[in-house]
């Protein structure tokens, strides 16, 4: 004798050996042996064979007609057993039965189980729901394998091309066009980002890296929302000054100026003056809004998205021959000693009679001309004279501070672009065609130095200001210089090792960083209320939505400076293939890493894993890749020294983190279904990129 039963959703026959009262043992066709109660058998027979019966009940099972069963079926609760003789007919053996069994079994959507082998059909509206339901499936699985199809052959259908970067990136799992890649790339046993570049899915590197940014980080679009600026008072007090300022030829966001008074009277007044939208923009403001959720000014060779609108810039930018609100801190200092005797914030109209632009006079405006060793034919001889000689006396003091000097071993790098002929701009931003020169800058310009030693004091005096007061700020602190101590953003008053301060914030670029925006307006209720600003400050102590801006900010700046950071590197290696440079001479850092000597490049070449570090060396480029901005190279030779300094282990993770920004992280698997602070980043200064 032979039982059919059922075992965790599976139904199974064999020959029943022995029987109690409420099991029985049953030996499988596998020789195993199971012991099966009573009430889940289903069906005694004494032939055919288990494995014929189950063999014969699936094929017939495939030729029951779903429809036919369902309109037949009775409508209460029915046996399978009552069902196969109503179906086939009155003496329908063993495969009969089984068959219908299976076949009743695996139609959920026509009939429901309400027991062991009982059933009832479903509601008319169900089956037809459930049949649109699996006809959408099957249509879904064409359309997969026929776009699957097309990417196997070279062809990117249109619909994946539309969602290319939600496939790469933040990919839904369910989608159809996710779907087609994976199968696609399993068949083709490609790398995803290999077979939709193949399929001709992404025909330039640096729109692919652009749109990419945009996807993640602007999913709108750059543009703005239709915003006007808010006016500011108009009864400020006229400051007594003549203020200038000092950016690069295409900075539009000025948001710093200097000023001197008293030269030569033995006692000088010393101004750092910062462009005031804190006193039009409103916290919750629409155009608050904006700046909150932009976080920052981005900025990339060729072009920058501002964190505000362009017309609300333009009302409260630093620009010359105007008279601009602004939030001044004035130093009194003995001109000859150079001690601080008093400070003092005024909130002001400030008269700015010059915007002066270091990438025309980096040449003019020297050392020397600054120390009186040579004639200064430049703009405000005295005033940039003393601005130096101040400069260099601040940055001693916080030198002393930190242990040990703040050193430049490299320079900055700028990027210029030049259009090419049938090239089009996409909102005045490159199309990646462009041709690209690379230029450096000193690091610790004297022009540099001055201004970055002017918002280090405003930030530092102002930080210490607020905690004074019981107001709370937005702070950057570093617990030590050792390596691997990060710089950190919080709301308490914390020492800078690394800048060599007692507290610091930034609060001297409100027009291109929200944390400034939210100092200045703290910053601005102690100008006007003093002792009691801690109760008229927009964020009170403990406030949640200081911390919810820190690390929103934290997030957004990091994608920011990485995305710099990467286009830089694609614009590096554009210049390479331009310029047919097959040849750098590099300096070793550890594991193979190497560092251009004349580029902002960092890249593995292999042959120089065992190379002491700083050890000067020509290195062959082997090639690149735009899309992934990997770039080889291996080693030919070791240059004659003197030796190249070691390089610092700060510079050795930063370097780590740019050969990094090269290998795109993909987010789709097809097995399955910010940087310390330096002084001049820290003065408010944008970036690398900020002459952009």
């Amino acid at each position: 004798m032979y039982a059919l039963f059922e075992e965790a959703g599976k139904f199974l026959a064999g020959r029943v050996l022995s029987e109690a009262e409420a099991s029985v043992q049953v030996e499988l066709d596998s020789g195993k042996r199971v012991k099966v109660k009573a009430a889940h058998l289903l069906l005694r027979f004494a032939q055919p064979a288990p494995g014929a019966l189950i063999e014969a009940a699936q094929r017939l099972a495939a030729e029951i007609d779903l429809d036919l069963a369902w309109e037949f079926a009775p409508d209460g609760d029915f046996a399978f057993v009552d069902f196969a003789r109503e179906y086939f007919d009155a003496s329908a053996g063993p495969e009969r039965l089984a068959a219908a069994l299976l076949r009743l079994f695996d139609a959920p959507h026509y009939f429901r189980r309400v027991g062991k082998g009982m059933f009832r059909k479903a509601p008319e509206e169900t089956v037809k729901a459930a049949l649109l339901a699996i006809e959408r499936k099957q249509q879904q699985a064409a359309q997969v394998a026929g776009w699957a199809d097309e990417l196997a052959a070279g062809r990117c259908p249109d619909a994946v091309r539309e969602q290319l970067y939600r496939i790469l990136f933040k990919p839904d799992k369910n989608a159809l066009e996710y779907k087609a890649v994976v199968d696609a790339a399993r068949r083709a046993q490609r790398a995803p980002l290999d077979l939709l570049k193949g399929a001709g899915a992404i025909d330039s590197p640096y729109q692919f890296h652009w749109r990419r940014f945009l996807f993640e980080q602007f999913p709108r679009g750059p543009g703005f929302p239709p915003l006007s600026a808010p006016p500011s008072a108009a009864d400020l007090p006229l400051a007594q000054v003549q203020a200038f300022s000092i950016d690069d030829s295409h900075t539009t966001e000025i948001d710093d100026a200097l000023s001197v008074q008293g030269l030569g009277s033995g006692t000088v007044v010393f101004g750092v003056h910062i462009a005031a939208p804190a006193l039009a923009i409103k916290p919750d403001s629409p155009v608050d809004k904006v700046a909150r959720e932009r976080l920052s000014t981005v900025y990339m060779p060729g072009g920058k998205i501002t964190m505000l609108p362009n017309e609300v810039v333009q009302a409260y930018t630093l620009t010359e021959g105007r008279d601009c609100p602004a939030v001044s801190l004035y130093v009194t200092l003995d001109e000859a000693t150079l001690e601080v005797r008093a400070r003092e914030t005024r909130i002001e109209r400030v008269p700015i009679v010059a915007n002066l632009r270091h990438d025309r006079l980096d040449d003019v405006v020297t050392e020397a001309t600054l120390t009186g060793a040579a004639p200064a034919e430049h703009p405000f001889p005295a005033e940039l004279g003393f601005a130096f000689r101040l400069a260099r006396h601040l940055k001693a003091q916080r030198e002393q501070v930190r242990g040990k000097p703040e050193t430049f071993n490299r320079p900055d790098y700028t990027f210029r672009l030049e259009p090419v002929e049938g090239a089009v701009a996409d909102d005045g931003l490159p199309d990646g065609r462009e041709r690209v020169l690379i230029g450096t800058r000193r690091r610790g310009a004297p022009l540099d130095l001055i201004v970055a030693e002017a918002m280090i004091l405003a930030n530092s005096h102002w930080g210490g200001w607020l905690a004074s007061l019981g107001v709370p700020g937005i702070y950057r602190s570093q617990a030590s210089l050792l390596p691997g101590v990060k710089v950190r953003m919080g709301t308490k008053a914390l020492p800078h090792a690394g800048m060599g301060v007692a507290q610091y914030t930034w609060a001297t670029s409100p027009l291109r960083r929200y944390v400034d925006l939210v100092n200045q307006w703290q910053i601005v209720a102690c100008a006007r209320h003093g002792a009691t600003a801690a109760l008229a400050a927009p964020f009170k102590p403990k406030d949640a939505t200081l911390f919810s801006i820190i690390s929103s900010f934290d997030g957004a700046y990091t994608a920011y400076n990485g995305f710099q950071n990467g286009i830089e590197r694609f614009w590096t290696l554009r210049w390479l293939e331009q310029h047919g440079v097959t040849e750098i001479d590099a300096a070793v850092m550890k594991d193979g890493l190497v560092r251009a000597e004349a580029l902002p490049l960092v890249l593995r070449a292999t042959g120089t894993e065992s190379l002491p570090r700083g050890t000067r060396v020509r290195v062959r480029i082997t090639g690149s890749d735009l899309l992934t901005l990997d770039v080889w190279g291996s080693f030919v030779a070791r240059l004659e020294e003197p030796g190249a300094a070691p390089v610092p282990e700060a510079e050795e993770e930063e370097a780590e983190g740019a050969e990094a920004a090269g290998p795109l992280a993909l987010a789709i698997d097809i097995d399955e279904g910010a940087p310390g602070d330096t002084a001049a980043a820290q003065a408010g200064a944008a970036g690398p990129a900020a002459a952009a």
